[in-house]
């Protein structure tokens, strides 16, 4: 195998880093011990330039090419993006309507109009019941309770299905020549 790159990353499917590489986890690492790669990562991830520099944070991360593409936003290497859960709100959620329809009932024979739903169905409930009740008012609004807002505000994951595997990067090899 040929000596890589310093700061090149790998993918491993073992569970430690090889000699002469270190885990993109982020971690933060002296300048002076580290000369020839920070100057090829500088302090894109992180650090204070003078003592310290980051190593990319892979952890948890999916990585994405930098540049940009035809109606894609540019991306910068070190760029951070994307968030693993969200909470949406009302405004988030496009217009949409549910349809309700209603029937005249024979309020004489409950029975014969409505039947019990079994204990899977859902009405906004707490006990199983008649659906529908009759009434001789025609017209008569649903109580707001009937149709009011469901969610409680909290977050939802917002991760596709991933296995993980241990991102690398090269602490020592060949320097690379730009372009």
């Amino acid at each position: 195998m040929s000596d890589p790159f310093i700061g090149e990353i790998k993918l491993v499917g073992f569970d430690f880093p090889p000699y002469g590489y270190a885990y993109c986890n982020g971690q933060t690492m002296q300048i002076r011990q580290n000369s020839a790669l920070f100057a090829v990562l500088g302090i894109q991830f992180g650090g204070d330039g003078r003592n310290t520099f980051n190593l990319p944070n892979l952890a948890g991360s999916v990585a994405m090419a930098s540049g940009n593409g035809p109606g894609l936003t540019a991306r910068r290497v070190g760029d951070v993006v994307g968030s693993a859960t969200v909470s949406l709100t009302a405004a988030q959620i496009p217009a949409h309507a549910h349809q309700l329809t209603g029937a005249a009932l024979n309020p004489q024979n409950l029975a014969q109009n409505v039947a019990t739903p079994d204990g899977s169905a859902m009405y906004g409930i707490s006990n199983p019941g008649p659906a529908y009740l009759p009434t001789t008012t025609p017209d008569t609004p649903m109580s707001p309770e009937a149709i009011s807002v469901s969610g409680a505000g909290e977050a939802h994951k917002n991760m596709h299905p991933f296995q993980t595997i241990n991102f690398v990067i090269a602490l020592q090899g060949i320097f690379p020549a730009r372009n």
